[in-house]
């Protein structure tokens, strides 16, 4: 791969520009697995959108392949007219200087189910907690609000609200705050 001082090389179909490094990236990952989605973010900056069934498998590519070695952070997204909610693992590297500013945006959906229970199919999403250890806690936190049940994650239970809250998961955008 190139230096990380990419240089612009071509524009997307939207005008972005497409950046040397980000390419080489983005390329490494679409020649083994034809089925993702690339958005060029800004520099440094590069999105790839899988589908659930694929991501353990893109994810470990990523890490081994592409020496990312660690997960930033996790975060959802509730898209309930689309009736999905996404999850969002932002990959960086601190063993490899060539990535040091690259964040690597790994991405997919799920069902969003109405009334979420715990280890319901519908919600269901692979946990990456075997390829990237510190997803551990982030996905206990998107289970708890978002109501996405990690399969794999050995540690789905309550993080922050009382063991028995009976409402929606509150990051859902139908969650009716109390007083307002």
């Amino acid at each position: 791969m190139s230096s990380p001082n990419s240089t612009e090389i071509e524009k997307t179909e939207d005008s972005s520009p497409v950046y040397e490094f980000e390419k080489s990236l983005s390329d490494s990952i679409s020649k083994k697995f034809s089925n993702v989605e690339i958005v060029y973010v800004k520099q440094n900056r590069i999105r790839v959108n899988v589908k659930k069934e694929e991501i353990i498998d893109v994810a470990s590519f990523i890490r081994d392949e592409l020496h990312f070695d660690h997960a930033e952070s996790v975060g959802g997204v509730d898209y309930p007219e689309d009736k999905q909610i996404e999850v969002v693992y932002h990959l960086g590297s601190y063993t490899d200087p060539l990535l040091n500013k690259q964040i690597l945006a790994l991405a997919t959906r799920t069902q969003r189910e109405d009334n979420p229970h715990p280890g319901n199919d519908s919600s269901k999403l692979p946990s990456l907690r075997d390829v990237f250890p510190s997803v551990s806690f982030h996905e206990r936190e998107c289970f708890e609000m978002l109501g996405v049940y990690f399969d794999g994650n050995p540690d789905n239970r309550r993080l922050l609200l009382p063991e028995d809250w009976a409402d929606i998961p509150p990051l859902r955008k139908d969650f009716a705050i109390k007083g307002r």
